[in-house]
């Protein structure tokens, strides 16, 4: 279990992945003023001592073993950024030892592993943000508050990245780690933008898929097209071997629409346009956007549900093995709850 931590000291966070988001979303929470990275946790020996010296971490709490370090060094919170279908094993492991956990999306590559995960944090005393950062961004922000409202009837979402290239050589491109393709990866924040802006049920789905490999295991490109419990249906475009990242979102109902859009990796932008089709832009500002560690430090000292939830990310493995099955299978297949 969890050591006990006075209220005024930092939370002692653990991380298991020195990739990209070990180090990234690490360099927040060691930048933080309410937590400290104490202890990390990688395979590989030499990432383990770079990083380890760059967040000024003791040698002894340096581990090649995740488990090692759940057991030895005394934490509060554990960062989970490993490979997708090793999620499951780790969030499960440190939630049994009582620590909070934010963990890199998906949540899970298995809808049952998923699910379970999601209830866990429904009766759990234990925080579980999942790493879903468009629920931060204030231009999604601005389209969910619409939407409370107004029901969406159709929309079209689409993303393009050099994916495939830049995935080449390592784990992206290995199904038993990855769980899938674009899909799975990038994708899964197109699927999660567009299901929490709109508070949309997604109730069956048809897709088809480019495979980069012989096994149809890893898509390049994907699209899918969604039926949800309201009537409304969708199309999702996913390019994984486009030139540069372009993102765009249509959603309407029957007011108008709401239109996202953005590059890279940069706050979005958003536009309403109105019946007659004229545009109007909301005034936003991405500077007071809240960096993912000071969302999962305040939901943890302040008790408060995480901006993205587990239950966030099971609808999004939901849809995404539906689409899967519906791309090798041909048929439309219906999405589990």
């Amino acid at each position: 279990m969890t050591s006990q931590r006075d209220a005024t000291t930092p939370i002692r966070l653990g991380i298991v992945g020195l990739g990209y988001i070990g180090t990234t979303v690490g360099s927040q929470f060691h930048r933080h003023p309410e937590a400290t990275v104490a202890a990390v946790c990688d395979l590989d020996e030499a990432r383990l001592a770079e990083v380890g010296d760059r967040f000024v971490v003791a040698e002894d709490r340096r581990y090649p073993s995740y488990e090692a370090m759940l057991g030895d060094a005394g934490l509060d919170a554990v960062l989970v950024g490993t490979p997708h279908t090793l999620h499951y094993e780790q969030v499960t492991a440190a939630l049994d030892r009582g620590l909070h956990v934010y963990c890199d999306k998906p949540l899970a590559t298995d809808y049952g592993h998923a699910r379970d995960l999601a209830e866990r944090a429904a009766t759990g005393p234990e925080t579980l943000m999942v790493g879903y950062q468009r629920h931060l961004q204030t231009a999604f922000q601005t389209a969910h508050e619409r939407f409370r409202e107004a029901s969406p009837t159709w929309l079209t979402a689409s993303i393009t990245q050099g994916w495939i290239e830049a995935s080449a050589g390592n784990w992206r491109l290995d199904p038993d780690l990855s769980g899938g393709g674009f899909l799975y990866d990038t994708g899964s924040h197109v699927l999660d933008g567009v299901l929490w802006t709109t508070g949309l049920e997604p109730e069956s789905v048809r897709a088809s898929m480019v495979f980069h490999d012989d096994e149809r295991r890893v898509d390049r490109r994907a699209h899918l097209d969604v039926r949800f419990s309201n009537g409304a249906t969708g199309a999702f475009s996913f390019y994984g071997d486009a030139p540069a990242v372009r993102e765009h979102l249509h959603v309407w109902d029957e007011e108008g629409a709401v239109y996202l859009e953005g590059k890279e990796w940069r706050s979005r932008r958003v536009f309403e346009i109105d019946a007659e089709s004229a545009e109007h832009v909301p005034y936003i500002d991405p500077r007071r956007e809240q960096s993912r560690a000071d969302a999962f430090v305040r939901s943890v000292l302040d008790g408060t549900e995480p901006p993205a939830t587990a239950r966030d990310a099971l609808k999004v493995t939901a849809l995404t093995e539906a689409a899967y099955e519906s791309a090798r299978s041909g048929e439309r297949v219906a999405v589990g709850p």
